[in-house]
C-alpha cells in the first residue's frame, strides 16, 4: 500500500499543524516518524535538558496517536539511512515535513530531497513555524530588510487574519496509518539521560499578554511567557500565539515579529553565523581574558544583575530578557570579549536556543549586527539593577551570598571599562 510519511522535526504537536494537515488531506495513509539525528545530538551534553524535553513531547504525541489507532515511530540515525530503511518496508509516495531555515537543516533537506527523488519518492516542505518566511516580507525592490522597524511595518501591511486560522488535525485522525508500532525509543537508547532541568509550561493567558508591556522588564515578577522553547520545538503553534497577541497586546505581537526578522536575516545573510553583519566590526580587537570569561560564565563578576542572570541560566536554562541584554553588553563592552564566545555559551545552556535569534541578539548587543545598539551604548549594570530590580528580589533569589564577604568585588570598574570599550571601538572603526 502506498503511504505518505510525516517527518516531525521542530513541530512536536498534533494540533493546529499546517504541515500535518497538508499530509493528512493528501489522499493516502500517513506514517508519522521522528528521527534523532546524531549530527545534532553528538554536539550536546548527555543530560541536555532540550533532548529530555523533545523526548517527553514525543511521548505525549505517541500516546495520542495510539488512541487514534496509530503510533509514532522513533528512529536514531542519519536521516537518509532511516529513509532507506523505510522505503524497503513501505511504498512511500511523499515525505512531508515543516520547512526549517537554519543552515544545517536546509542542507540536510536538500540532500534528503534529492535522494528521495532518485528513489521515486519526494520531499514536500510546508510553511508552519512562521507566519511569513524567507522572502515573503521584502522591500519593494525585492531586497531583504536589514532594519526591524520597516520590516515590521511591511509585515503588518501584508498580514491577513486568514493566515492564522487554525489548521485542524484531530478530525483527520483516522488517516494516520493504522496498526501497532514498536515501543518508542528511550532516552537511554540514544545515549542520553534525563536532565534535572525542566522546561516550564508557557503562559499566554489574557492577563499575562494584556499586561506584558508594563511587566516584561522586571525579572523578579512573572511578566514573560516562557514561550521560547515551545516555539523552538513547535509544541505550540505560532498561529495560536499570534491569535492571542492580536487580541491583547501589540507589544507582545512585535516580539514575535522580531523572531521572524532574525530568521530572514539568517536566510539572506548566512555569513552572520560566525561573522559580524557589519564587517568593519571584525577589526575590533577583542580581548580573551580567561579568568574574566570564567567569572562571567559562573556569575562571579561582582555585578549583581550580571551574576544573577548567569546563575539563573546555569541552574534553569532560562534568563529573563532584560537581564540577557545587560549580561551580553557586559561581556562585549565591559570585558571586551568576543560576542561569539557569549553566543556559544548561550547556545549550550539556553532551553530556548534558536540560532537566528541568539545570533541576532548577541550581534545587537555587541553593536555589530544588522539593526544594532550603537557601540557607544554601554549598559550600566548598577543603574539597570536600580531601575528594574530596585527591591533586590531578583538578585537575592539567585545570589544568596550577596551582601556578605563571600560575594566578590567587581572584576572591572564600570566607568573605566565603559571608556575603554568606547575608545577601542572608535579606534577600530575609524
Amino acid at each position: 500500500m502506498s503511504v505518505h510519511i510525516f517527518w516531525f522535526r521542530r513541530d512536536l504537536r498534533l494540533h493546529d499543524h499546517r504541515g500535518l494537515h497538508t499530509a493528512l488531506t493528501s489522499g493516502k495513509p500517513v506514517l508519522p516518524i521522528f528521527i534523532f539525528d546524531p549530527d545534532i545530538l553528538d554536539e550536546l551534553e548527555r543530560d541536555d535538558a532540550r533532548v529530555s524535553f523533545i523526548h517527553d513531547s514525543l511521548m505525549v504525541m505517541h500516546r495520542q496517536l495510539v488512541q487514534w489507532g496509530s503510533g509514532l515511530r522513533i528512529f536514531h540515525g542519519n536521516p537518509q539511512e532511516v529513509f532507506s530503511q523505510l522505503l524497503q518496508n513501505h511504498q512511500v509516495d511523499t515525505v512531508f515535513a515543516v520547512r526549517d531555515y537554519e543552515p544545517y537543516a536546509t542542507q540536510r533537506d536538500r540532500q534528503v530531497g534529492e535522494w528521495l527523488q532518485s528513489q521515486g519518492s519526494m520531499l514536500e516542505l510546508v510553511k508552519d513555524q512562521v507566519i511569513f518566511e524567507q522572502s515573503e516580507v521584502v522591500k519593494d525592490d525585492g531586497k531583504p530588510y536589514t532594519v526591524y522597524t520597516p520590516y515590521s511595518r511591511k509585515w503588518f501591511a501584508n498580514f491577513d487574519p486568514s493566515m492564522i486560522e487554525e489548521e485542524v488535525v484531530a478530525e483527520y485522525a483516522d488517516r494516520f496509518l493504522q496498526g501497532e508500532v514498536p515501543a518508542p525509543m528511550t532516552l537511554e537508547a540514544i545515549g542520553f539521560r534525563r536532565s534535572q532541568i525542566q522546561v516550564a509550561p508557557f503562559d499566554v493567558s489574557e492577563d499575562l499578554v494584556a499586561h506584558y508591556e508594563e511587566r516584561r522588564n522586571f525579572p523578579a515578577i512573572q511578566g514573560c511567557s516562557q514561550l521560547g522553547p515551545h516555539l523552538r520545538f513547535g509544541t505550540v503553534s505560532i498561529r495560536e500565539v499570534v491569535r492571542i497577541a492580536r487580541q491583547h497586546s501589540e507589544t507582545f505581537w512585535k516580539e514575535l515579529i522580531w523572531r521572524e526578522f532574525f530568521m530572514q536575516i539568517l536566510h539572506h545573510f548566512p555569513k552572520v553565523v560566525d561573522t559580524c553583519f557589519k564587517e568593519k566590526y571584525e577589526r575590533v580587537p577583542w580581548k580573551m581574558n580567561e579568568a574574566w570569561f570564567e567569572a562571567w560564565c559562573e556569575g562571579r563578576t561582582g555585578y549583581p544583575m550580571v551574576d544573577a542572570g548567569m546563575r539563573e541560566l546555569n541552574q534553569t536554562g532560562y534568563m529573563h530578557n532584560r537581564v540577557r541584554m545587560v549580561v551580553a553588553s557586559f561581556l562585549t563592552k565591559h570585558l571586551m570579549i568576543d560576542w561569539r564566545k557569549g553566543e556559544a555559551y548561550f547556545a549550550k545552556k539556553l532551553l530556548d536556543y534558536e540560532l537566528s535569534s541568539n545570533n541576532g541578539n548577541w550581534q545587537w548587543a555587541a553593536g555589530c549586527g544588522c539593526d544594532a545598539s550603537p557601540y557607544f551604548r554601554v549598559f550600566n549594570p548598577e543603574s539597570q539593577l536600580k531601575k528594574f530590580d530596585g527591591k533586590g528580589q531578583y538578585i537575592r533569589k539567585w545570589l544568596p551570598e550577596f551582601g556578605t564577604p563571600a560575594y566578590p568585588k567587581p572584576i572591572v570598574d564600570h566607568k573605566e571599562a565603559r571608556q575603554r570599550a568606547i575608545d577601542t571601538y572608535k579606534q577600530a572603526l575609524g
